[in-house]
């Protein structure tokens, strides 16, 4: 007898997930299995598995909970090859977009949801665009150099962490950036132990208007690939542009990605500066996976 779970598809500008609603924690998969789901040829294709989960149910969940009593709902992230991953920005929103519109949760405008995750809990409102998310705090790291396909020389990165590990690179213009070869995983020096996101990125011309920075970005994300958008990032890669142009550079940004657009800003709290992200997020079928398939 078939052996069927449901599952929703959903994405972020073009960064795809398969959610699964697993609430009481009784479902257990594979990496192997999560690797088949996520195939774009024998699967269903995607950038990430997220299992909707209550936090009350899973060790890490405990922890959000401890956080914030509030955090009801855990996104449980696995990266397209089955490994787990601390954080994914772009998800958070397709994980509230999931949780809104399956009724698991109410959400009405000006209200906050926190969520988590296995960076800590993370904090989402809805906005004109979709859904804004407050990715927390986050920690400027030592440089790295990176070598990419196409690139003729290794180029220095700027580490950055948001939960996650990022490596940003500036290149000198849309054409170099275009030019990228990402099928390929590119080195970074030194070899972080859990592996690195790793973002290249264009300021635009002019680079500041309006009180507003505008950048261009290619991903290429650990455990994944090349991806069309990647949240933390876009996050990490404004974050990077504003350390490199220095003094009086803004606390806004707008960033372009393969898949859209999404705006990150930069803010004052109590406990240190926090940074958001805000952009679209969409659910877009649904389906029933045969796991004796798998």
């Amino acid at each position: 007898m078939a052996n069927f779970i449901s599952f929703t598809k959903g994405h972020g500008t073009g960064n795809d997930f398969v959610l699964v609603l697993d609430a009481d924690g009784e479902l257990e998969l594979t990496a192997s299995q999560i690797s088949k789901i996520c195939d774009r040829h024998f699967g269903i294709g995607a950038d990430g598995f997220i299992r909707v989960i209550k936090s009350a149910n899973l060790p890490e969940g405990a922890a959000s909970l401890l956080e914030e009593p509030q955090a009801t709902w855990f996104m449980d992230y696995y990266n397209s090859d089955g490994s787990t991953a601390e954080m994914c920005g772009n998800g958070t929103r397709v994980f509230a977009r999931y949780l809104t519109e399956k009724g698991l949760v109410e959400l009405s405008d000006g209200e906050t949801l926190s969520i988590g995750t296995r960076a800590g809990v993370k904090d989402l409102q809805r906005n004109l665009a979709g859904f804004a998310v407050d990715m927390g705090r986050w920690k400027l790291e030592d440089e790295a150099l990176v070598k990419a396909s196409n690139l003729d020389v290794a180029r220095p990165g700027q580490c950055i962490n948001l939960g996650n590990p990022h490596t940003v690179v500036a290149l000198a213009s849309l054409d170099e950036l275009a030019e990228l070869d990402l099928t390929k995983m590119p080195a970074v020096e030194p070899r972080p132990e859990n592996g690195t996101n790793i973002e290249f990125v264009v300021p635009a011309e002019p680079m500041i208007k309006d009180g507003v920075g505008t950048i261009s970005m290619r991903v290429f994300e650990r455990g994944v690939g090349e991806t069309l958008s990647c949240g933390t990032g876009i996050v990490a890669a404004a974050l990077a542009t504003r350390n490199w142009a220095g003094a009086g550079a803004p606390n806004q940004w707008t960033v372009k990605v393969p898949g859209g657009t999404l705006g990150v800003r930069m803010f004052a709290t109590e406990n240190g500066e926090h940074v958001g992200l805000s952009g679209a997020a969409e659910l877009v079928f649904e389906g029933q996976i045969d796991l004796d398939q798998l």
